[in-house]
């Protein structure tokens, strides 16, 4: 039996809109000549061109937050309580095998932009699969804006998970969820449009939100899922430990034992 990865992960790199101007990551790419006089000072008496070709290491300087690239949400992000008012567990409390478990993907490409994602929309798709959830499962959502990556309007391509959506979800035993888009939810300037006309705040974050009522952890800019078929095929999505933080950086990859 052969292993095949599909790598579902986006690049954090410069130049491309892949989170709002406050929130996007800064890499600075420190070459072999450029580093060759820090690593002199480590042997006193030594010259830059005793190195061969004058050269030192590579590294880079990058400035980031928890949610660039590819990331797995903990319960933490969303709010300070899951499961009806415990503490929410941050992404180095995380169950590691919620991260490893078989995957299913929903095809919502179909949906336009800022379309809010209902529970029967999650019937009608796995209906059309012919999947029946199981617990822990990792369901992703390929949506519009999987296309969009690398493209100015990226962040506020694809549809989004209602609250009811993902309580179906996570009624089922699903605890790790992914989506293609910049967020699980509706892009926030269709929402904004939504709420200006209604100002009803129960549509805000509203994806989100569910895990109020039951704590799960959600993958955002995953990337490729247009390659995956509905199963048959496993995610592995452990994220970086960081001490008491609100999510993950992760390389989510689909496993194919064929």
């Amino acid at each position: 039996m052969a292993r095949r990865f599909v790598d579902l992960s986006i690049y954090l790199e410069n130049d491309v809109i892949s989170d709002p101007e406050p929130y996007r990551p800064k890499i600075e790419y420190i070459d072999h000549r450029a580093s060759v006089e820090d690593l002199v000072h480590f042997f006193p008496g030594m010259k830059p061109e005793d190195m061969p070709q004058g050269e030192a290491w590579a590294i880079e300087r990058i400035e980031l937050i928890t949610h660039n690239g590819t990331h797995l949400d903990a319960p933490w992000h969303y709010a300070s309580t899951m499961d009806n008012g415990k503490r929410a567990i941050t992404i180095d409390e995380v169950p590691l095998d919620w991260c490893f478990q078989p995957g299913v993907k929903l095809d919502f490409r179909h949906f336009a932009d800022g379309y809010v994602v209902t529970e029967q929309d999650v019937r009608d798709e796995l209906a059309r699969i012919g999947h029946t959830l199981s617990p822990l499962e990792i369901v992703v959502i390929n949506t519009r804006a999987g296309s969009r990556y690398g493209h100015d309007d990226f962040v506020a391509a694809g549809c989004g998970m209602g609250k009811a959506a993902t309580l179906y979800l996570l009624e089922a035993g699903v605890r790790v969820t992914g989506t293609d888009a910049w967020s699980w939810d509706a892009p926030f300037n269709v929402t904004a449009e939504r709420y200006a006309k209604d100002r009803d705040p129960s549509i805000i974050w509203e994806g989100h939100k569910a895990g109020l009522e039951i704590g799960y952890c959600h993958l955002e800019k995953l990337h490729n899922l247009e390659a995956l078929p509905a199963s048959g095929f496993t995610i592995c999505c452990f994220p970086f430990k960081i001490r008491g933080a609100s999510a993950g950086f992760t390389r989510a990859v689909a496993i194919f034992d064929e």
